[in-house]
């Protein structure tokens, strides 16, 4: 990986996995998420293709950025959308005009839905202990 000096910075989540997003211009297409090829680190081809949305639904080509993410927590489902919005977030840093494309196909929302907690007295968050009548 070479260092390039600009790039445009997203941060994207999803659950609990946080997507830290570079997008370098004048790269070659090129994705790495945590030192690895987007192919290594997303194996099945719909979270690939998922992760590239953004490039796909905006007119520019993806290989005009080369992209780099570290991502953290959450598993590979949620690293795929982590990546998608971080990858929204920073396109719209680099160009304030693909806002209202973006906003269209809900790239740049944050998923909200996230696990729900466990209650006292219950053995899940809904889940309660079997009733028992003798």
């Amino acid at each position: 990986m070479t260092t390039q000096e600009s790039y445009y910075y997203g941060t994207g989540k999803r659950k609990s996995a946080i997507a830290r997003v570079r997008l370098y211009p004048g790269g070659t297409g090129t994705v790495i998420v945590n030192g690895k090829p987007l192919e290594e680190a997303l194996p099945w081809i719909d979270w690939q293709k998922r992760a590239m949305q953004p490039f796909s639904t905006i007119s520019a080509a993806a290989d005009r950025f080369n992209v780099v993410a570290k991502i953290e927590g959450g598993g590979v489902s949620a690293w795929a959308d982590a990546l998608r919005h971080g990858i929204a977030r920073a396109l719209l840093v680099a160009d304030p005009n693909l806002k209202r494309e973006l906003r269209s196909h809900g790239y740049l929302t944050r998923d909200a839905r996230i696990k729900e907690s466990k209650k006292y007295g219950l053995k899940r968050a809904r889940r309660a202990p079997q009733y028992t009548k003798r």
